[in-house]
């Protein structure tokens, strides 16, 4: 004989245990005023007693809010992104907010209009964007909500709250490292021609190297993965450059492992720099001097700025600056090097 599933308790169950009307309670629910404060604490008490959830259709008819947000986030595994997406959630649940997510690996069009409207008909209350393909936030800025949306994003966009960290200043102070410790042939890895924190990357490095005379030479295109950055390894000409800035710390990885096959070291004879500062930059041979984003932080602030947007607030917020990490993937050139 099957066990019974034990019924789930009502508003009406918490009424009757309180001794008050389900209105009281749902006052007492939505933290709305005009409730003694000896009433409100029967009602919790008896909240918690019989374990009752409201349903958040139940709420969003009462408030006429969902206390939902719908998300869009795209590209691969990327730690960044991942552990940005993850704080993002903690922070809404912390705030007693309900996520929509809509996962994707591309940029498809028809893909994102098509997520965006099955949000809308979740009546979501705001959207956030995580992406490092442009084309993403054009496509969701382009259909004109009315709704709020943050999108995660150094660069400025009208219409748009961005959050992000400075990529630009982040790249310059890594070719500034470099720099500073003699180099004067800096190579760039860059990270795919679609992505944001990719351009303001690339431009950091020619800017930095503008600004001290030198010369922005070799550049080589990657698209975030180890194996892009062994292929890089693998064709560039190490005998005209002492020193790379990467555009992140996997393709960092995968470069040192082709320079030292190809009989050369890190740093002795190239020192390189990348951008992230994932957990595994610490550990690797030699451990990677890199660019830090606070990516928690970064997820965090993107809800805060998608809340502020919704109740009515027009919060801005400088994009926070990446620090420089320095480990023993950088030397300083000795004279007649």
């Amino acid at each position: 004989m099957s066990e019974e599933t034990p019924r789930q308790s009502t508003i009406f169950d918490v009424a009757r245990l309180a001794g008050v009307s389900h209105q009281t309670v749902s006052r007492v629910l939505n933290d709305l005023p005009n409730v003694r404060a000896s009433t409100r604490v029967r009602v919790e008490e008896a909240i918690k007693k019989l374990r009752y959830v409201p349903s958040p259709a139940a709420r969003a008819l009462v408030t006429r809010r969902s206390r939902t947000i719908g998300l869009i986030a795209t590209g691969g595994p990327e730690f960044g992104p991942s552990t940005t997406l993850l704080h993002f959630n903690a922070a809404a649940r912390q705030a007693s907010w309900s996520v929509f997510t809509a996962n994707m690996i591309g940029s498809e069009p028809n893909a994102i209009r098509a997520a965006i409207s099955a949000f809308l008909r979740q009546n979501v209350e705001g959207i956030a964007v995580m992406t490092s393909h442009q084309s993403t936030v054009d496509i969701v800025a382009g259909m004109e909500l009315t709704i709020p949306l943050v999108a995660l994003e150094a660069t400025p966009r009208t219409g748009i709250t961005t959050i992000g960290a400075d990529q630009y200043t982040g790249a310059r102070r890594a070719v500034a490292h470099l720099a500073d410790l003699g180099h004067r042939e800096i190579a760039h890895l860059a990270g795919p021609p679609d992505s944001v924190d990719a351009q303001e990357r690339a431009r950091g490095w020619r800017d930095e190297l503008s600004a001290r005379g030198l010369a922005a030479r070799i550049v080589g295109e990657g698209d975030w993965s180890p194996s892009s950055g062994y292929r890089f390894g693998r064709e560039c000409d190490l005998d005209r450059l002492t020193a790379v800035f990467v555009s992140n710390d996997q393709m960092s990885m995968g470069l040192i492992h082709a320079i030292t096959e190809r009989g050369r070291s890190v740093p002795a004879d190239v020192s390189i720099v990348g951008f992230d500062d994932i957990p595994e930059a610490a550990y690797v041979a030699p451990p990677l001097t890199t660019i830090r984003q606070d990516f928690e932080q970064i997820g965090r602030d993107m809800l805060d700025a998608l809340l502020a947007r919704i109740n009515g607030e027009q919060r801005t917020a400088s994009p926070s600056v990446p620090e420089l990490i320095e480990r023993a993937s950088t030397r300083r050139l000795a004279a007649g090097d």
